[in-house]
């Protein structure tokens, strides 16, 4: 660990950008997240003014911002294959021809989805699985032109990230086996889907890199290493890992060729929650080979590693490629599930050149305001400069963007109540991306499952 104190902790309250009640305080420089990213430039700004309430009471947004709904839960599908499925997570945007864009967009529907992904012949994995993905595509001008099946008859597709080569890894978060809840084939793996399309992928589990609850992957655009984060919140929590193709950045398939999957240590760390100070810096992290990535007999987090164990941390989320680093996400860590301390989201940095991880933000609730619930959980780079958080927690929900300077702003407030007038509940946003050309930002809600487009003055 690097001395005490090298990085300055800044907090900034969300009051003073129109999300008051929201409780949310980032501790961290905020430089460091940044450093080395094509976003660095344009970051410096304290947000886009207040929320203005939307009148339609479904999405607000600053003033000079405008949303468009692309696509709602039990629509449907222009493709004629059924309806669109429920419960949007994660997705992620693809530059096409003549200014095209394919966006990619999971369902997390476990047995009891509401409206499963309907199974199309050649896309489907196991016919009792409800999740999957849909695929849209949009014209130059942000109209809807087709909306499809990508890949059905996959459980809890939560997140995934993108490939170097433009495809989309969509990972399964269970660890379900065929015979538990009706599920004719084993879960827990991650696919290949192609945007543009879908059939020259089909519906291949990726077995080489692993079996667990899968929440996201970031790609190393230069090495072709696959980073994976495991979303468990009951000890032993999860893992982080690195999987080595045996075909590093050899294009759509080639993560079929198999590899090894490597799960991250900490020397003298057990649980990434006990690091508070933001700023700690921690080199020389080993790489363990996972005994058993199929998890035949044991999951893997509960597997023996061997003399120094392995580094586990609570509800590890997002995860996204920067610069010349992996960045990903501890939702939130709780001592009353058995995590060393409590905090409400960190944010890592890992450096594969040094071999060195940096925490580079900490979310409460040692922060001058506390926000209850988990969050943070779906991030990204905004091309206009800054970071976007979907928040995932109790009350009203937002994205929020972060800048340099560690401030945080409201971005948009979900609306649309799914619980009563007497006790409201708002769905969490996932799922935020922007396109290519940075001009638009697309983001789901949960539920009622929504996929919105929201254009406005973004670089100013």
């Amino acid at each position: 660990m690097t001395e005490s104190g090298r990085f300055a902790t800044r907090r900034r309250m969300l009051a003073k950008t129109g999300a008051l009640g929201v409780g949310i305080a980032f501790s961290g420089a905020l430089s460091e997240l940044f450093a080395g990213t094509a976003a660095a430039e344009g970051l410096g700004h304290t947000g886009y003014g207040p929320l203005v309430p939307d009148p339609k009471g479904v999405l607000d947004l600053p003033e000079g911002f405008h949303y468009r709904i692309l696509s709602r839960e039990g629509d449907e599908l222009r493709s004629g294959e059924g309806k669109v499925p429920s419960n949007h997570d994660g997705m992620s945007a693809f530059g096409g021809r003549g200014g095209r864009v394919h966006l990619v967009r999971n369902h997390e529907n476990r047995v009891s989805g509401r409206v499963p992904v309907p199974t199309v012949e050649g896309l489907t994995y196991d016919p009792a699985g409800k999740g999957g993905c849909t695929a849209l595509t949009l014209d130059s001008r942000g109209r809807v032109r087709s909306e499809r099946v990508a890949i059905a008859g996959t459980a809890v597709n939560c997140a995934g990230g993108p490939t170097p080569w433009d495809t989309w890894l969509t990972c399964e978060e269970t660890e379900d086996r065929a015979g538990t809840n009706g599920y004719t084939k084993d879960h827990g793996f991650i696919f290949e889907v192609d945007p543009v399309d879908p059939h020259r992928t089909g519906a291949v589990p990726l077995t080489a890199m692993g079996r667990f609850a899968h929440e996201a992957i970031a790609v190393d655009p230069r090495r072709g290493v696959v980073y994976e984060t495991e979303d468990a919140f009951e000890k032993p929590f999860g893992l982080f890992y690195r999987f080595l193709p045996n075909r590093p950045l050899g294009g759509r398939g080639s993560l079929r060729a198999g590899g090894r999957l490597q799960a991250m240590r900490v020397p003298g760390v057990p649980d990434l929650s006990s690091i508070q100070e933001v700023g700690a810096e921690f080199d020389h992290i080993e790489w363990v080979d996972v005994p058993d990535p199929q998890a035949a007999q044991t999951p893997i987090r509960f597997q023996d590693f061997g003399r120094g164990g392995i580094t586990h941390a609570q509800k590890l989320e997002g995860c996204y490629w920067g610069g010349r680093s992996v960045y990903f996400v501890s939702s939130f860590a709780r001592r009353s599930d058995g995590s060393a301390a409590d905090h409400y989201g960190q944010v890592w940095r890992y450096d594969p050149e040094r071999r060195r991880l940096t925490l580079v933000i900490v979310f409460g609730p040692d922060t001058d305001v506390q926000l209850p619930g988990e969050s943070p959980d779906n991030i990204c780079l905004a091309a206009g400069g800054g970071l976007m958080v979907c928040e995932d927690g109790n009350g009203a929900q937002h994205v929020f963007g972060v800048t340099r300077r560690g401030e945080v702003y409201a971005m948009a407030r979900n609306r649309q109540n799914i619980g009563t007038e007497q006790e409201p509940e708002w769905g969490e946003f996932a799922g935020v991306t922007f396109s290519p050309d940075g001009d638009t930002m697309y983001v789901n809600c949960y539920t009622p499952g929504t996929t919105f487009a929201v254009t406005g003055p973004w670089r100013r």
